[in-house]
């Protein structure tokens, strides 16, 4: 697949150029393309969650098993 990044410049040119790069060459191109993306907010920032969100979220999916019943018929099929 080739996408047009910049005239005539392709994405599968511009990733062998990237493979004919020292390792560390690479790692300061990673640097700087992580330090762009900050600055133009496309990279996000880690949310905190909620575990309380949580709650309810499979009400219904043990179709009213008990919960230690189906603990000892997994650990039986182990077995």
């Amino acid at each position: 697949m080739t996408i047009n990044v910049y005239g005539n410049v392709t994405l599968e040119r511009v990733k062998k150029e990237i493979e004919n790069m020292l390792p560390e060459e690479q790692l300061n191109l990673i640097d700087i393309l992580i330090h762009k993306l900050i600055s133009q907010r496309v990279v996000r920032k880690k949310t905190t969650v909620n575990i309380a969100d949580f709650y309810g979220l499979c009400r219904g999916m043990w179709n009213n098993e008990d919960a230690q019943e189906y603990v000892n018929k997994l650990r039986e099929e182990r077995i």
